[in-house]
C-alpha cells in the first residue's frame, strides 16, 4: 500500500504539509518555518485528524523553539509556552492535540536546565516518537479491527478516518485497508459528511488510492441503505474518548449510531489511546468546537443563503456509550461496559512497548 505524504519535518526545521482543504482536485503541499502557521493551519483544517493535528503541533513547537534567538533563559521558557498556548488553542475538542502537547511540556520541563540545542534535540526526538508512535498504533488498530471484518462485508464510514488523518495507515480506514491485504472483498459507502465534505472528498480520495470498491452517499441516505439491508457494519474514528466509553466524532456520528441500534447494525468505533480522556468521567464534559457559519452559508466563496439566517455549525457531536458495540484500540478490542479510566497505565506502558521495539 503506498501511502501518502501528508506531513515531513525537515532538516532545515520546517514542516511541509499536504493542504486537505485543495483535495482531491489539488495535491499542493506547503512549506512553514512559523508555528504560528502551523496553528493556523489546523485551524483552518488544512491538517486535520485527531492524531495527524497532534503531530503536527508537536513539530510547532520543535519549531517555535528553533527559530527564536535568545540567550536568556527565561525569554526562552516565556517563549516556550507561547508557542505551546498558541497550538493548544488552534482547536478545543481532539484529545490528540493536548496529548502531544502535554508530552512536548514534559520534556521541555524535565531538561529546561540544559542547553538550549539540547533542549531542541530532545523536544524534536520527542515529535518524531510522537509521530512513529501514531503509524505502529494505526497497525495495530487495523490488525485488531480486522478481526471483526468478514469477506463480502459491506461497511459505511463517517468523515476521514485514514491516513489523511493520522500518522499511519489510519484508524477506521486502517481496519479496511487491512481487511483488504488480508484477502477480504469489501464494499465501502462513503459518507459525504456535511459541511466540508471530508468523506466526499477525502475518504475518497484514499480509497481510490487504495483500490477499494466504494460509493459516496449523502448522509441523509445512510438510514434507508441500513433499512435495505446493504449495511453490515458502520466504523468511525474519533476526536476525544470520555473514561466511560462516550465519544465525540465528526457531526453525524449520532446519527449513524442511533441508526444502527435500530436496524442491530454493528457501530465500531477505532481510535489510538491518545484519544482517550482518561480524566473526563463523561461526554457530556467535553468541549464541541462550534465553527464558522461560513462553512455552511457559502459553497467555494460564494453565498448560498441570505446572510441574515442564523446558523449553528458544532463541528461534532456526542455518540453515548450505550450505542457503542465496540471501541478498537491499538491495545484491543474493547466491548460494554467500557471503562477507561482505569486503563491510563495500561496504555502507558503500553506506549512504552512500542518505544522499545523501534529501538
Amino acid at each position: 500500500m503506498g501511502m501518502i505524504d501528508k506531513l515531513e519535518y525537515t532538516n532545515k526545521h520546517e514542516l511541509i504539509f499536504l493542504d486537505q482543504t485543495l483535495l482531491p482536485l489539488k495535491e499542493k503541499y506547503q512549506k512553514t518555518k512559523s508555528y504560528k502557521d502551523v496553528a493556523d493551519a489546523i485551524q483552518k483544517l488544512k491538517i486535520r485528524g485527531a492524531p495527524l493535528i497532534g503531530i503536527a503541533a508537536a513539530y510547532g513547537v520543535v519549531m517555535g523553539v528553533h527559530h527564536y534567538d535568545t540567550e536568556n533563559r527565561k525569554n526562552f521558557e516565556i517563549h516556550f509556552y507561547k508557542v505551546t498556548e498558541t497550538l493548544r488553542n488552534s482547536r478545543p475538542t481532539a484529545k490528540n492535540l493536548f496529548y502531544a502537547l502535554d508530552r512536548m511540556t514534559k520534556v521541555f520541563e524535565e531538561n529546561i536546565e540544559k542547553d538550549f540545542n539540547e533542549i531542541e534535540d530532545l523536544l524534536l526526538r520527542e515529535a518524531d516518537a510522537i509521530y512513529d508512535e501514531d503509524a505502529e498504533m494505526c497497525k495495530r488498530i487495523g490488525v485488531n479491527g480486522a478481526e471483526l471484518i468478514t469477506d463480502k462485508m459491506t461497511i459505511l464510514t463517517h468523515c476521514n478516518a485514514g491516513e489523511l488523518a493520522t500518522g499511519g495507515i489510519g484508524t477506521a480506514l486502517g481496519i479496511i485497508y487491512t481487511a483488504k491485504q488480508q484477502g477480504k472483498d469489501l464494499f465501502v459507502y462513503a459518507d459525504e459528511t456535511r459541511p466540508l465534505l471530508q468523506g466526499s472528498r477525502l475518504t475518497a480520495f484514499e480509497l481510490e488510492q487504495n483500490e477499494i470498491d466504494f460509493d459516496i452517499v449523502i448522509d441523509s441516505m445512510a438510514a434507508n441503505l441500513m433499512k435495505d439491508q446493504m449495511i453490515d457494519c458502520v466504523i468511525v474514528g474519533a476526536d476525544r474518548i470520555a473514561s466511560n466509553g462516550d465519544v465525540v466524532n465528526k457531526v453525524g456520528s449520532y446519527s449513524l449510531a442511533v441508526n444502527c441500534a435500530f436496524h442491530k447494525i454493528p457501530f465500531y468505533v477505532a481510535a489510538p489511546g491518545s484519544t482517550i480522556d482518561f480524566e473526563t468521567a463523561a461526554g457530556k464534559d467535553i468541549e464541541i468546537e462550534e465553527r464558522d457559519p461560513d462553512e455552511i452559508t457559502k459553497v467555494h466563496g460564494e453565498k448560498i443563503t441570505l446572510p441574515e439566517y442564523g446558523v449553528m455549525n458544532p463541528a461534532f457531536d456526542l455518540v453515548p456509550n450505550e450505542l457503542i458495540t465496540a471501541i478498537i484500540t491499538e491495545y484491543k478490542v474493547h466491548y460494554p461496559p467500557y471503562n477507561f479510566g482505569g486503563l491510563k497505565q495500561m496504555f502507558s506502558a503500553y506506549i512504552q512497548t512500542l518505544r522499545k521495539e523501534e529501538d
